[in-house]
């Protein structure tokens, strides 16, 4: 190696050199104006261009401390679910089966109602409020969802005309039916006025009797 290509020891230029070379640098200018074909490798090493890989304790992805073991606990142990301890559930009350005894013990208020619940709390059984009581019934087999599909139409039909026909007999019935609601609304209360107009009185026809002292001579 040329003497004027070593650089002084201590000095920036030797910092910078060690630091991104690591000692691979033969030949360099002063300029720091490098010229990488007569860069040679480490010795035992290859040549080096990039970034260096990370160390052997490295982990990539995405680390879960409280499950991740590594390798030894993914070949050496299985991640098995733990039994879970059966929760005693709590029972319902049978106020049938308990107003019943209260009735029978000769209680009739509330109040004596409720210190027999506190004295004789009893509950449903298990049995009697298990799912398979609770659950809905089952579907038949032959049971359809949605709305059926509707029958085709006779071709025969169409040509008659026949929808259109029953279709202008509903509207003729739906027109009657609105006229004599019409009526039953336009009724006017039946009084006396009304009454005499329809049903007047006879006319009073004219006597020819008259009193003899007001008859001519």
């Amino acid at each position: 190696v040329p003497s004027r290509a070593r650089a002084t020891p201590g000095t920036p230029d030797s910092f910078l050199y060690k630091f991104l070379f690591s000692g691979a640098l033969t030949y360099q200018e002063k300029s720091l104006h490098f010229n990488f074909t007569l860069l040679q490798a480490e010795l035992g090493k290859p040549q080096r261009n990039c970034y260096t890989l990370p160390g052997f304790d490295f982990s990539y992805g995405l680390y879960i401390h409280g499950t991740d073991g590594g390798v030894s606990e993914a070949i050496g142990h299985w991640n098995t679910i733990k039994p879970r301890t059966a929760l005693v559930q709590k029972m319902p009350r049978d106020f049938i089966t308990m107003n019943r005894g209260a009735l029978k013990a000769g209680y009739t208020t509330a109040h004596e109602f409720n210190l027999y619940y506190k004295a004789k709390d009893i509950r449903r059984k298990e049995d009697e409020y298990s799912r398979f009581m609770r659950c809905p019934p089952k579907v038949p087999v032959d049971l359809t969802y949605g709305i059926t599909a509707r029958p085709c139409t006779p071709f025969y039909d169409l040509l008659q005309h026949k929808y259109k026909e029953l279709w202008m007999e509903q509207q003729r019935a739906l027109t009657v039916a609105q006229q004599m609601e019409k009526k039953k609304k336009d009724k006017v209360h039946e009084t006396r006025t009304t009454f005499l107009r329809k049903h007047p009185l006879p006319t009073k026809e004219e006597s020819f009797w008259h009193l003899p002292h007001l008859e001519k001579v």
